[in-house]
């Protein structure tokens, strides 16, 4: 629309060349200011079109002298600070009001260009107004007599907006900081109408902005919260309350930081989608406080909140994913001023991880990793094809913060050495078992070591320094392992340097992405079995129940027997698995060489509820290890590797077929003249099966009965023929097991192994491998009513000494329902075990509490009646049983 303009009663003394020579002058300053390093600038937080820092002056009323370029720095130095000018600015349409800077011999028209650097109007479309007089162009602001924060009107033609009311509420605020300046604070001026407080008008607008509903798409939403906030912006709202904030008046300074951080709260406020809007508000705001300090505290809670926004926006665009979005384009366009926040983070985390009082905090920590990860994600996006990257870099986008990332990632490594050597000396010989000393300060070590390891992957040699640190410092890194790694932790980064963990840390890990299992009795999952008809109660049960449910824990009981609680869950436990591994069922397979271990049985379809079992059985296994109980089973290696979603080669499957092994290996390691001499062995790409007395063919490839292995083509032969008789002949029976594991677990499967070695799964499963130490047993066994001195203890374990193992086995599963104990022996037990004695008649059975690790006997008077009950207990049938109703 047009405004109403004043007569133009004389000529413009300055041509068109004259104006445009102004303007380039103003934008060479611009220019020029931008590139002086903060340091180095006074402090004018008005200026957009400038860089600046803070003057040291007492009050800041007072001007401050101009940053600008080398030539010009002993010109400005003898100015007389007396000589700045900051005006206020008030265009008659719009309701914006600006901040100008300027010098008292000035023109009028030098004024009009700096103007038209932020309002994009042509100077010859402009007119200043002021005391109700038209100034013309040719003379100097000190001939109208303009004092320091005067009150100025621009008229011309302008653009006609969207959001007039939006406009008002921000020529408003302006108004409001214009009085409090010019005032020397509230209390020295009249009352304002109700509701003329900025914090009311920043509460206004935030009202304004439209949020999600069903009529407006999130592009629309989106799009009207920018133009919204670009209203804000292009009024210089942000650089008035950062003005106010620096007032030598407390009044000003209160209401200034009030309002920037009911501001950045109402940021935080929005909707997901809408926060990442803000960015170029909060970051003009990070950028004035910068040049408050470093150190103020307001400061930090901006680019706090520009790391919450950060965070937000990044949650959304890993949700996004490979699509390409608006979001995506916001994190890459955060910039420099990410790169200072996250350099400023750095050299706190540096200084509280050296302090040997305070240790990082989580807050700073986490907002550390804020501005971390999308200062990663620019580099990848933009030096993708050069990672790891060979430094020097050059002539390269982002090649100095590059460079600058690589210096914080050697400062950060050697610092964590330093730490980590602090650790091991408190830890002094007893290492990992002396973790009760860990100080609380080391909480966040581990969450930064997990930060200098991204940071090394963009570095050509960066991971080898980071596994070098690690390696040499195995035991402070497991304890930190075992003592701070919590559940719902993302740890998914140390199995990267699984080889310098040891087998209690990578269970540690393992465990902790089960769910935690509650101990509220109306929450969980209960089971009446009867024992003559185990598996398919047990399967109803288990496979009716949704994940949730299960989640809970389970409370278990047979028909018709007396005990309860977690004994009798943990016999179930084992008696379920002896069912489903059995040699008479159809759904696993015996390893050849190893009785112990299980693969599933490509054969098992004869059952028709098979794929039901098989994800019955990953529920039942997951269950097993949430509870901590040693089942027994182990499983081989080709069928672990298939759940942790690895590739299976030639050497993966010595153990399982010792037959398709040998040949295999001796077909590629045969001469290949000889080879193709005896035309491959007459060897073609299929597989010969045979599945309950049916043979049958089937071709590895399209056209493979007639295509002949040889020399050349062996190799690929070997793969294929491993791939169809590991991979593809029982990949839905994997899946299916699979499935039920993760309604266990409920993250992905693969998560859970990767933390492992096959090794490491053993003893989760079955406990140690050794046979069982009467004198491990007898070290961690309590009495209550005997003495260990007395002769029925000494006979106790001198009968124990003189058993099979598997009787000892059958003695401890009767004492725990167990008859494994974990690979750290019997200190790995949730509690010691004891031997109470009972006063009954002194021929009584033993008899036994499995819950709270219990064996009870009477006071038997001679060694040979006692060896006589213990045998009795020691046979299976007997063992497993807790008595009749």
């Amino acid at each position: 629309m047009t405004l109403s303009r004043f007569s133009d009663n004389h000529k413009r003394k300055f041509d068109d060349n004259g104006v445009v020579d102004i303007l380039h002058r103003m934008k060479r300053h611009e220019v020029d200011a931008d590139h002086t390093s903060p340091s180095q600038q006074p402090f004018n937080p008005w200026r957009s079109d400038e860089n600046s820092a803070q003057n040291r002056s007492s009050s800041p009323e007072e001007s401050c002298s101009s940053s600008s370029s080398s030539s010009s720095t002993t010109e400005s130095s003898t100015r007389s600070e007396s000589t700045r000018l900051q005006l206020f600015v008030r265009m008659m349409s719009g309701g914006k009001t600006m901040v100008i800077h300027a010098e008292k011999n000035d023109t009028v028209l030098e004024l009009l260009a700096r103007t038209s650097l932020k309002t994009k109007i042509p100077v010859m479309e402009q007119r200043v107004i002021y005391k109700g007089k038209q100034l013309e162009d040719q003379h100097s602001l000190s001939y109208y007599s303009i004092e320091q924060d005067s009150s100025l009107h621009l008229v011309g033609r302008m653009r006609s907006t969207a959001h007039p009311v939006a406009c008002q509420v921000v020529d408003d605020i302006m108004y409001i900081v214009s009085r409090m300046h010019r005032g020397g604070g509230e209390n020295n001026l009249p009352p304002l109408p109700r509701g003329m407080s900025i914090n009311e008008k920043v509460s206004s607008f935030f009202s304004m902005i439209p949020v999600e509903n069903d009529e407006n798409s999130n592009e629309d939403y989106i799009h009207s919260t920018e133009n919204y906030l670009k209203i804000f912006t292009s009024s210089s709202v942000p650089a008035a309350l950062v003005m106010l904030y620096s007032s030598s008046l407390e009044t000003n300074r209160s209401c200034g930081e009030s309002s920037i951080m009911l501001f950045l709260n109402s940021c935080l406020s929005l909707p997901d989608n809408q926060q990442s809007c803000c960015f170029p508000v909060v970051l003009e705001f990070c950028r004035l406080l910068r040049r408050v300090s470093l150190h103020n505290k307001l400061y930090g809670s901006c680019r706090n909140t520009l790391g919450s926004l950060l965070e937000t926006v990044q949650e959304l665009v890993d949700k996004a994913g490979t699509t390409f979005t608006s979001l995506h384009y916001r994190l890459l366009t955060v910039g420099e001023e990410n790169f200072l926040c996250f350099s400023e983070l750095a050299n706190l985390m540096d200084q509280q991880l050296v302090d040997d009082n305070l240790g990082p905090s989580s807050y700073d920590v986490q907002k550390f990793s804020s501005f971390w990860r999308p200062l990663r994600y620019a580099i990848d996006f933009q030096l993708s094809s050069l990672i790891p990257i060979a430094l020097p870099l050059r002539s390269t986008v982002l090649e100095a913060e590059v460079g600058r990332v690589w210096q914080i990632f050697g400062r950060l490594l050697n610092t964590m050495n330093i730490c980590m050597l602090k650790i091991e000396s408190k830890l002094g010989g007893r290492g990992v078992a002396n973790t009760e000393t860990m100080a609380l300060k080391w909480g966040q070590y581990l969450n930064i070591l997990k930060i200098v390891s991204s940071m090394s992957e963009l570095y050509q040699g960066g991971k080898e320094q980071v596994v070098s640190l690690i390696n040499s410092r195995k035991v402070p890194f497991c304890a930190l392992i075992l003592k701070f790694v919590k559940r719902g932790d993302d740890h998914a980064w140390i199995s990267e340097y699984k080889e310098a963990t040891t087998f209690e840390c990578r269970r540690h890990l393992a465990m902790m992405l089960f769910p935690d299992g509650k101990e509220d009795y109306e929450e969980m999952h209960e089971m009446l079995i009867d024992r003559s008809n185990l598996l398919a109660e047990s399967f109803e049960y288990i496979s009716k129940a949704s994940p949730g449910g299960l989640h809970g824990g389970l409370f278990m009981e047979f028909k018709n027997e007396e005990a309860t609680g977690p004994g009798v869950l943990r016999e179930w436990f084992y008696l379920v698995c002896q069912e489903l591994f059995s040699p008479k069922g159809s759904l696993f397979l015996r390893s050849a060489d190893d009785c112990r271990r299980f693969s599933p049985n490509p054969a098992s379809k004869v059952d028709p509820l098979h794929l039901d079992y098989f994800k019955f059985t990953g529920r039942v296994i997951a269950l097993a290890l949430m509870h901590n109980v040693q089942v027994g089973a182990l499983f081989d290696r080709v069928f672990y590797l298939q759940l942790a979603e690895q590739t299976i080669s030639l050497e993966d499957i010595k153990d399982t077929d010792r037959i398709m092994y040998n040949s295999c290996k001796q077909i590629l390691e045969m001469d290949p003249v000889f080879f193709d001499s005896n035309a491959g062995l007459g060897l073609t790409f299929v597989l010969e099966t045979e599945e309950l007395g049916k043979r049958d063919t089937i071709e590895l490839k399209k056209d493979g009965k007639s295509t002949a292995v040889s020399s050349e083509n062996r190799e690929e032969y070997v793969k294929l023929l491993i791939s169809k008789r590991f991979t593809t002949s029982v990949s839905e029976l994997v899946k299916k097991f699979s499935e039920g594991f993760f309604d266990i677990l409920s993250v992905p499967v693969q998560s859970f192994f990767r933390h492992l070695h096959l090794e490491d799964f053993d003893g989760m499963l079955r406990g140690g491998e050794n046979q069982i130490s009467v004198d491990d047993w007898r070290a961690h066994t309590e009495y209550n009513g005997f003495k260990e001195t007395d002769r029925q203890i000494d006979w106790f374990w001198k009968i124990l000494r003189k058993m099979t193992e598997e009787e000892r086995r059958s003695i401890l599963f009767f004492w725990t329902s167990s008859k494994f104990i974990p690979v750290e022996g019997f200190r790995g037990l949730s509690s010691k075990l004891y031997i109470y004695r009972i006063h009954e008649p002194n021929d009584r059975l033993p008899t036994s509490q499995t819950c709270f690790y219990r064996l009870c006997f009477p006071k038997y008077p001679t060694l040979g009646l006692m060896e006589q009950r213990l045998r009795f207990i020691a046979q299976d049938h007997v063992s497993s049983s807790f008595g009749k109703w």
